[in-house]
């Protein structure tokens, strides 16, 4: 009898369990129908459809998901609304350009495939960084939607206002600008970066750097201690 050492054995067997896999390729189970949208130059993005009637819900997935995350949960509302799902620009099937992914800039993204789809005042819901679509659209065009769901998805990324500014926020822009300099070949075609970071970003995160500071001076104050005259009321207190 001839014996055949186990370490052979078991990698014949891995290799034909691999070969398996490879001839049944993942068939993805959810009913939805696929379509690409046009949403900016050379820009196209995967939107699912999972049918349905009622008021049309547009799902957005967070970081690092495309729609499909939303495979299982979104059959579950489709007998009270018509539900899509839109995978953002730089993730999955949908394009990935080298810019465009300002808040802003997503969320234009977002109106341009209701615009398309022409779906009348859908309801957004949005998880995670979505949350920077769904308070781009509800605060620019909040005649567009019926309504905004926030998912774990109220950072202050969902409510960072230009004007205003967050240090984090910007700080993190600021880093992908510098970045994008640094590893520039040519400087000489770097010229609207470094215009944009000297007119915009450096002054808006001296800014950020500016009330940081004041808030730490506030915070290394004594606190007075409050007195019965302060208890008397809401408004003596707050003062």
């Amino acid at each position: 009898m001839k014996y055949i050492p186990l370490a052979i054995l078991g990698l014949a067997l891995w290799a034909s369990a691999a070969s398996a896999q490879q001839v049944a390729p993942w068939h993805d189970p959810s009913p939805h129908k696929v379509q690409f949208v046009t949403v900016d130059q050379d820009v196209k993005l995967e939107v699912l459809d999972w049918g349905g009637t009622g008021r049309p819900v547009v799902l957005l997935a967070g970081l690092g998901n495309t729609a499909h995350v939303f495979d299982d949960f979104a059959p579950k509302l489709t007998p009270q609304y018509h539900v899509y799902g839109i995978t953002r620009r730089g993730f999955g099937a949908s394009s990935s350009p080298d810019s465009g992914y300002s808040a802003d800039r997503l969320g234009d993204d977002v109106l341009a495939v209701l615009d398309t789809l022409k779906l009348d005042r859908p309801v957004l819901v949005g998880h995670s960084i979505a949350g920077e679509e769904l308070s781009s659209i509800g605060s620019r065009h909040p005649e567009e939607v019926a309504g905004l769901i926030y998912l774990d998805a109220a950072y202050s990324y969902a409510y960072y206002d230009r004007n205003e500014g967050d240090f984090a926020t910007d700080l993190e822009e600021l880093q992908k600008q510098l970045d994008e300099l640094k590893s520039a070949e040519d400087l000489t075609n770097q010229k609207p970066l470094i215009e944009g970071l000297l007119q915009t970003e450096l002054p808006r995160f001296e800014g950020d750097l500016r009330s940081l500071d004041t808030e730490i001076n506030r915070n290394l104050l004594p606190v007075p201690e409050s007195t019965s005259a302060d208890r008397e009321s809401f408004e003596a207190y707050r003062s």
